[in-house]
């Protein structure tokens, strides 16, 4: 009886013994050794080059739940940093796919534009938290067009050497995935601008996110005056930010958008003369692949960049900048001519490429003189009444002028007169004495 009682709780103990090892097998951490699945103790799982347990199967029927505890949450820490890595590593690919959708650079410079024409539209006072919101609003809706972009041009991306490894003809990224993050990005920026600017705003950063994912983009494979309305597209965000201040269009917010117009001009004939290439492999029809010599694309090149020199001067008659601004826009202009007459004269890659980095560096010059010249409401309004006064002031200065010669005419009459003749006479011969003339 004894002895059956003593084998029956053997067999018991190598039950449980044998239970309690599946826990630990479901775990990443002895699950790696098949030896320590079979139970061989801790010297086959040292051999096999995993955790060590340190514990018999004996030494664990014995000791419980404590052991057991203490693997699980070592193995449940192990799988928790491999799925941090994990996720970091995702967040890290999907931000580089976004911002390469999204044309980070591209946008940035978008923005810096609309933020320029709020801040010129915004008068004395600048509102920073609408300005903020203008810019994320306008960095949005510019994500979302150039996704769009992207995804209407992913077979022609993928044939040129410039754009084969963007997301989409690479492959690190879907084309359901990109248009979905298109189609969020540009619903919220444009409802950012219709609710933190107004609508006006918010119209246009819509109409300007159809004209280039609908219009430019089909247009580039169809016709060369896609480079011109390419251009339209560019010069839309100042007028975006001016709206967004002002809450209007009027002629002094079209300066800048005027810059950015032609300015955008000989930019894109010379990116698109250095590379042609590309743009034939991809099926661009770029102005330039239909000029062999190069010397259309230097005059219309030339042609736009003399069109920026009048825009300093109408700057400062229009009371948007101080003189200083003519003075250093006219010089800007000056430089950039100057590299579009050197690309006429030669038409080499050198004086291209000369003339697209001017381009480069013309438009944030251009900007931050505008931001630093500028002339708030509060100081044209100064001007106008201290111009007022002189004007107010001048009559009266005439009429003393005029009272102040009417008496010395009196004092004159009333004294003696001497005839011409008289200086004459004494001046020639001053041996003879002066005549004297009887007063009447």
């Amino acid at each position: 009886m004894w002895r059956n009682s003593v084998g029956f709780s053997s067999k018991l103990l190598t039950s449980k013994s044998s239970c309690s090892r599946l826990p630990l097998l479901n775990h990443g951490v002895a699950s790696r050794s098949t030896s320590t699945a079979a139970g061989s103790g801790p010297e086959s799982t040292e051999a096999a080059g995993t955790v060590k347990v340190g514990f018999s199967s004996t030494e664990w029927v014995r000791t419980g739940s404590p052991s057991s505890s203490a693997v699980d949450l070592s193995s449940f820490a192990a799988a928790s940093v491999l799925k941090g890595r994990d996720i970091v590593d995702m967040a890290k690919h999907y931000g580089r796919c976004y911002a390469e959708l999204s044309k980070a650079r591209l946008s940035m410079l978008v923005v810096a534009t609309s933020g320029t024409g709020y801040i010129l539209g915004s008068g004395s006072a600048i509102d920073y938290m609408g300005l903020c919101c203008t810019c994320a609003g306008t960095m949005m809706v510019a994500a979302s067009a150039s996704t769009l972009n992207q995804v209407f041009e992913v077979k022609n991306d993928a044939k040129m050497n410039r754009t084969k490894k963007r997301p989409l003809p690479s492959g690190r990224i879907s084309i359901p995935h990109a248009v979905t993050w298109a189609a969020s990005t540009g619903i919220l920026g444009t409802g950012l601008l219709a609710s933190k600017a107004n609508m006006l705003a918010a119209g246009l950063g819509a109409s300007n996110l159809v004209l280039y994912a609908f219009v430019y983009t089909p247009l580039k494979q169809i016709h060369p005056i896609n480079t011109w309305v390419g251009a339209i597209v560019g010069a839309i965000p100042p007028l975006l930010g001016w709206a967004a201040a002002s809450g209007q269009v009027s002629l002094n917010g079209m300066l800048l958008p005027a810059a950015l117009y032609f300015w955008q001009i000989p930019h894109f004939m010379a990116l698109a003369y250095l590379c042609r290439k590309d743009y034939a492999d991809g099926g661009f029809r770029m102005y330039s692949l239909a000029d062999a010599s190069g010397q259309r694309t230097a005059s219309v090149a030339l042609r736009n960049c003399l069109y920026l020199l009048p825009l300093g001067y109408l700057a400062y008659d229009w009371s948007l900048t101080s003189g200083w601004f003519c003075l250093e826009s006219t010089l800007l202009a000056l430089a950039i001519s100057g590299t579009a007459i050197s690309f006429y004269l030669n038409r080499t890659t050198k004086d291209a490429r000369r003339m697209f980095h001017a381009s480069l560096l013309y438009l944030p010059v251009f900007m931050s003189g505008l931001l630093v010249h500028r002339v708030t409401e509060s100081e044209q309004q100064m001007t106008i009444e201290h111009m007022s006064k002189i004007i107010e002031l001048s009559p009266s200065l005439e009429t003393t002028e005029a009272a102040q010669e009417e008496k010395r005419k009196q004092s004159i009459g009333n004294g003696q007169r001497r005839p011409p003749v008289a200086y004459a006479s004494v001046a020639p011969f001053p041996f003879l004495p002066a005549p004297s003339y009887a007063t009447f």
